[in-house]
């Protein structure tokens, strides 16, 4: 603490009352990785003149003397302390912490729900109501339960109007949001309530998007993944094929799946769309983290982790000597706009300006999507790097990988959607798609 140097951390702004009962606005620090467990800092904006500092070159007391403003020692190591408790400091305390995520992620074969459980249990507070809290108790009898009824009434909403609310057959893939259901259940319906009466498949294969994690290719995990429905186990037949082809290197950076939810989020619509077999049990899975193909075009971003194009070729051998049905899930997130994203324009408000802003966010969107559609991956890859990736989609990776891998007939597009939060200060756009 006495040269601290800052962790990879996200701000973001608390609107707060002062001292003086006025409304303003302070700073929001939190862990980028999500590997502290603390709740986020909420400190004064003049902070941010002082982080860049925080490098682990300077001292204290060099830092007081750049800043200046009457900064004094008895200001910062209040702050440096508060810095180191929340994790967001390298040093003991962070190293402390990381040791206990991975000892906890070894402790079982199957990781433990975390964005489902939460959902559900809010949904079992619902129930309850505001005059008290829901006990432990309720919310591990109902949770299953409420979460049910909620998708389901989501489904039925989505695809009430619908020509063809149910796949023929089970399709090779599908493409599903990973945004939280609340924001994207109508994408998630309108794929996953198709499935009901398909074929059940014999295992599912989920590629997501590592957003905290420190892999710098493609991340498998080899566990299984629960949600308040139950476990799924991983699929060992994957997990031994592809350690045979590819090594130890696919799961070097295996932790990267303690604090990811695009796996976790579809687990919990498998389970209640797929259902469970006749001993009892749901598919088995296996869980990949796709990094973006556009940095360096497809290989690991340091060239020490696991291309696409080596996964893909790998995974292609692996399904295709496992018997049974597979499904490939692309676990699918696209633009992320806003102020909170770094734009200036504003989503919503006063003027043309805001309503132009989203629809040529759209626009661009389904551009790119008509690529997929036209089967022509390495087009969306091309235009992609060309153009910086301007709205930020942050699952090229995953989508570009599921095709590779299931050679499709056909792409059809069920469904686009955008969701902006209440406050108009960030918006991600999604889709539903089926793959034949």
């Amino acid at each position: 603490m006495q040269t601290p140097k800052l962790r990879q951390i996200r701000g973001f702004p608390v609107p707060m009352k002062g001292p003086d009962g006025q409304q303003t606005t302070f700073l929001g620090l939190a862990d980028a990785k999500q590997i502290s467990d603390k709740p986020p800092l909420v400190v004064s904006p003049a902070v941010k003149d002082l982080l860049p500092m925080f490098t682990g070159e300077h001292s204290l007391d060099a830092i007081v003397e750049k800043i200046g403003k009457g900064l004094t020692r008895e200001h910062l190591e209040p702050l440096v302390a508060q810095l180191d408790a929340a994790g967001l400091l390298e040093g003991p305390t962070f190293e402390a912490m990381l040791e206990k995520m991975h000892t906890e992620f070894d402790a079982s074969p199957t990781l433990p729900p975390a964005s489902t459980l939460a959902l559900a249990e809010m949904l079992v507070q619902q129930a309850v109501g505001k005059d008290r809290e829901a006990t432990e108790e309720e919310k591990a009898e109902q949770s299953a339960g409420k979460l049910a009824e909620a998708m389901d009434k989501w489904i039925d909403e989505a695809l009430k109007d619908e020509e063809n609310p149910a796949f023929d057959t089970l399709p090779k893939a599908i493409v599903a949001p990973h945004i939280d259901y609340p924001r994207g259940w109508l994408n998630y319906a309108k794929v996953w309530g198709r499935m009901r009466v398909v074929d059940r498949p014999d295992r599912v294969i989920i590629l997501g998007t590592n957003h905290f994690g420190t892999g710098t290719g493609v991340v498998g995990c080899d566990k299984g993944f629960s949600t308040p429905f139950g476990e799924c186990a991983v699929d060992d037949g994957v997990v031994s094929g592809l350690r045979e082809r590819l090594g130890d290197q696919l799961f070097e950076h295996r932790y990267d799946h303690e604090r990811e939810h695009s796996i976790e989020l579809q687990v919990g619509w498998l389970q209640h769309c797929l259902g469970q077999g006749a001993d009892g049990s749901y598919c088995t899975i296996f869980g990949a983290l796709i990094h973006d193909p556009t940095v360096n075009n497809g290989d690991a971003y340091d060239g020490n982790g696991v291309s696409i194009s080596a996964f893909v070729e790998a995974m292609r051998e692996v399904i295709g000597g496992l018997p049974g049905k597979t499904l490939v899930v692309s676990s699918a997130d696209l633009s992320h706009v806003g102020p909170v994203f770094g734009d200036k324009q504003a989503l919503v408000g006063e003027g043309a300006e805001p309503e132009q802003f989203r629809n040529q966010v759209a626009m661009g969107d389904q551009e790119k999507l008509a690529m997929l559609v036209a089967k022509k991956p390495e087009d969306l890859i091309g235009s992609m790097a060309w153009q910086g990736n301007p709205t930020r989609w942050c699952s090229v990776g995953n989508l570009v990988a599921t095709l590779g891998i299931t050679q499709p007939d056909e792409v059809q597009m069920l469904n686009y959607a955008g969701a902006v939060d209440p406050q108009g200060m960030g918006m991600v756009t999604h889709a539903a798609m089926v793959i034949r």
